[in-house]
């Protein structure tokens, strides 16, 4: 169980440098010990809705939050991800699309994590608020199916439409994970009831691994630092993907 902890807590800070939850990471770490997936997803949630929430804490006391940016992809997001919760569909199709999507946006930002910093006159520009809530419903209603939070879909999306800098997208993920696995929780127990396995222990571990990622995030990393972390991020959720 030494080893469980630790995988969880090095999830937990490695996800949440970058602004994220980590569910795609905790549900490979509970696979890999036995835990029964169809009483993972609620667990999952639960600890992505802590960690998160300590990202946003950190890069909100950093300054990097913009709920000007969030609100119009939380809005969508949050019923698609109530009622993508509460189906039972298989995803088969859902994860090989994304799994390609997710393995292309890595490769871009390993490259971005090497370019020099947009200049002034290039700066991050609001999405329209039809292209923010069309794609804010679509990612909320697909990571409410996968048991996720949407930060792997929404953090690139972000970066690689020059939306927000690696710091403002890392805040507004967490603050549009928090809200979108919250709101596919309750889905999974409106439809399903209360399946949280006991994981009380590996909530504290997490919250520690949140507190240490997400702080190393906002006051000490620098720009390629955030980009590359959140490729390799992509890359796992994406493995992840295609072996299951």
């Amino acid at each position: 169980m030494d080893i469980l902890y630790l995988l969880i807590f090095l999830v937990a800070m490695t996800y949440s440098f970058v602004g994220h939850g980590g569910a795609s990471g905790y549900l490979a770490v509970l696979a890999l010990f036995g835990f029964a997936p169809h009483k993972m997803a609620q667990s999952v949630l639960v600890l992505n809705l802590l960690v998160s929430a300590t990202a946003l804490w950190s890069y909100s006391r950093a300054g990097y939050f913009k709920p000007k940016l969030l609100r119009p992809f939380a809005l969508a997001s949050v019923p698609a991800a109530f009622i993508g919760g509460m189906l039972n569909v298989p995803y088969e199709f859902y994860t090989r699309l994304f799994s390609g999507a997710l393995i292309f946006a890595a490769f871009r930002l390993a490259l971005a994590g090497t370019e020099k910093p947009a200049e002034k006159n290039d700066a991050p520009r609001l999405p329209s608020p039809a292209i923010s809530l069309a794609a804010g419903a679509g990612i909320g209603f697909l990571s409410g199916i996968i048991g996720i939070g949407g930060g792997i879909f929404l953090s690139p999306l972000l970066i690689l439409m020059r939306w927000a800098d690696v710091k403002r997208t890392a805040a507004v993920s967490a603050a549009f994970i928090l809200v979108n696995s919250f709101a596919g929780l309750c889905g999974h127990v409106f439809h399903k009831g209360i399946e949280v396995m006991e994981i009380w222990p590996l909530v504290f571990i997490a919250f520690l691994g949140g507190l240490a990622g997400s702080y190393l995030g906002a006051h000490r990393a620098g720009r390629t630092a955030l980009c590359r972390v959140l490729a390799g991020v992509l890359a796992v959720a994406a493995f992840k993907m295609i072996i299951k």
